[in-house]
């Protein structure tokens, strides 16, 4: 007897909708489970939903996700073996503070054979060694710079940089060599040195420590003017690495001056005469002296003159002036190369050269 809704004859053989056609098609428990995609019902496609389907929870972590979790572990783990191998191999290390050492000064004086040659600025400066060489702050060059064993270029260029900033606030700044001031290269100076620094402006003594003219340029503006602002320069930076933590900078140059006596009033200005200041400076840089931009003074030779040598150079120097003559009993001291112990001054005196002078 035929169902329901089936017709009298019963379902014909062909008919869409048959047993047959879907029979290949088998919906096991498995395929349901690995299915990636649910229709919404006929309730919750009334609703506000904008697709047809939903993923299945948890549908794709069975495939890729274990996959994608499986990278991320990867990555992590390769960043983080990166992180530590560069962490040992990077130079760039935490800045570590060295302790500065004392400064240590020679002062040589240069007694001139003759009266000192006077005239004009200009026509000195033609006339002597200086007049090739370049003015100011310009004429100190720094040379090319690479990295060493431990330290980057940027930090050997910032080495050699503050170097030639303190050469210029030590050499060359007016309000320096007037005595006016000392700051622009106090500020400068390591401060483990800054106690020595001080002392040795406001007490000088010709003890290879704390004499100023270890330090920086000065004249005593009560004698001594400069006539002409622009100071002649020569000369030459060098570094080198001394140990992993420490770069030195050698700075040996050599300054002329065209001064003349310290005058007020109107009337005719006097005559002009060169001073030649040869200085070799001795600078070390810990990382943390490159990141404070300061620098710890080792050694400080300087050769002056015409000067004469029973000059007291310790506070300023003593130029001797156009027409003006060393004093007979100031010639070149004996020195024993045999002799043991320091000396009793530090300061010593020599001849200056003829050739040193202009030639008139």
């Amino acid at each position: 007897m035929a169902g329901r809704g089936d017709p009298p004859e019963g379902t014909p053989e062909g008919v869409p909708g048959g047993e047959d056609e879907y029979r290949s098609v088998v919906f096991d428990e498995a395929f349901v489970r690995a299915a990636r995609l649910q229709e919404f019902s006929a309730q919750e496609r009334m609703g506000e939903h904008a697709q047809a389907v939903r993923p299945l929870p948890g549908g794709e972590a069975r495939g890729g996700g274990s996959r994608q979790a499986m990278m991320l572990v990867l990555l992590i783990v390769l960043a983080f073996g990166t992180a530590v191998y560069l962490g040992v191999r990077n130079p760039y290390q935490p800045p570590v503070d060295q302790p500065a050492e004392a400064l240590r000064t020679t002062l040589v004086r240069l007694a001139p054979q003759g009266p000192v040659p006077g005239g004009e600025p200009g026509r000195l400066l033609a006339r002597s060694p200086a007049a090739e060489q370049r003015t100011g702050a310009a004429a100190i060059s720094l040379p090319p710079a690479g990295r060493t064993g431990h330290f980057s270029e940027s930090q050997v260029l910032t080495a050699l940089g503050i170097a030639k900033d303190y050469l210029v606030a030590s050499s060359l700044a007016p309000e320096v060599l007037s005595g006016a001031t000392v700051r622009p290269p106090r500020l400068l100076v390591d401060p483990d040195q800054q106690e020595q620094f001080d002392r040795s402006v406001e007490a000088p003594r010709d003890d290879g420590r704390h004499a100023v003219s270890g330090w920086l340029v000065r004249f005593d503006p009560h004698r001594v003017a400069l006539a002409d602002p622009s100071v002649r320069v020569q000369g030459t930076l060098r570094f080198a690495e001394v140990s992993t933590d420490l770069l030195e900078v050698t700075a040996d140059h050599t300054f002329t001056y065209a001064v003349r006596p310290a005058t007020s009033g109107s009337g005719p200005a006097p005559q002009a005469s060169l001073f030649t200041v040869h200085r070799e400076l001795r600078f070390r840089f810990d990382r943390e002296d490159l990141r404070m931009h300061r620098a710890e003074l080792l050694t400080s030779t300087v050769r002056a003159g015409p000067q004469s040598c029973d000059a007291d150079t310790t506070g300023a120097l003593r130029p001797l002036l156009a027409g003006e003559r060393a004093a007979d009993r100031s010639r070149p001291a004996v020195t024993d190369p045999y002799a043991t112990g320091r000396p009793a001054t530090a300061a010593l005196c020599g001849t200056l050269a003829p050739g040193a002078q202009p030639s008139l």
